[in-house]
């Protein structure tokens, strides 16, 4: 039976909770978590924890829970003001939340397995370091946005298109430094990277977006 409730009170939680996700996760490390914050205007955070990077990290770990519950609440939101309905489904935001969490995970352990095949490991470490860390970051913009579109704002189209434009742009932002980063491989194996960007990076969004129309 799908439980739901009328009020704020889940989204509170869920909002409390991934505060002290970000508290624990600049308690684990005070000064990378300020590099973290700062990481568009400087390049160090960059440069030095991507050298340090282990296949578990609890910084990462951390921030990267936050993004999940954050991005589960955003599109939840959006859910809520497209079906014009107010009661939350306790079920169907778990559900939301944990069907984004396996996509980000199915697709970093794909890319992963991708970089074992081709033996390009650092490469694709690296590439990986670089994105989750802008991914992290939205998940860091998330949560202010979503206060503001549960206890202030009153959602509308325009607010949505303007924020996703925003998080998009950090996206697509975070894409580019990687690129960058890696511009000489990639121009020596541009057919690879077309073919990577294709598989790996547009078709999987296309996927999923197919699939929450259809439903």
């Amino acid at each position: 039976m799908i439980r739901a409730v009328s009020s704020n009170e889940l989204f509170t939680v869920l909002i409390v909770a991934s505060l002290v996700i970000i508290t624990m996760a600049k308690l684990v490390s005070s000064k990378r978590f300020y590099d973290f914050v700062f990481v568009f205007g400087r390049t160090k955070y960059l440069k030095i924890y991507a050298r340090e990077q282990k296949f578990f990290d609890k910084f990462d770990a951390l921030l990267f829970t936050n993004l999940i519950v954050s991005a589960g609440i955003f599109v939840f939101i959006i859910f809520q003001y497209l079906t014009d309905t107010t009661v939350v489904s306790i079920n169907f935001l778990f559900k939301l939340t944990f069907g984004i969490g396996a996509f980000f995970l199915i697709k970093v352990l794909v890319e992963r397995l991708v970089g074992s095949l081709f033996e390009i490991d650092k490469l694709i470490d690296e590439y990986l370091f670089q994105k989750i860390t802008y991914k992290n970051y939205l998940g860091l913009l998330l949560l202010p946005i979503n206060a503001l579109l549960i206890f202030t704002l009153k959602p509308t189209l325009i607010l949505f298109y303007v924020m996703g434009v925003l998080l998009l742009t950090v996206n697509i932002i975070g894409l580019i430094t990687s690129f960058k980063t890696h511009q000489s491989l990639i121009k020596n194996n541009l057919f690879y990277f077309i073919l990577y960007l294709c598989a790996l990076e547009i078709a999987p969004y296309i996927i999923l977006y197919k699939v929450f129309v259809s439903n």
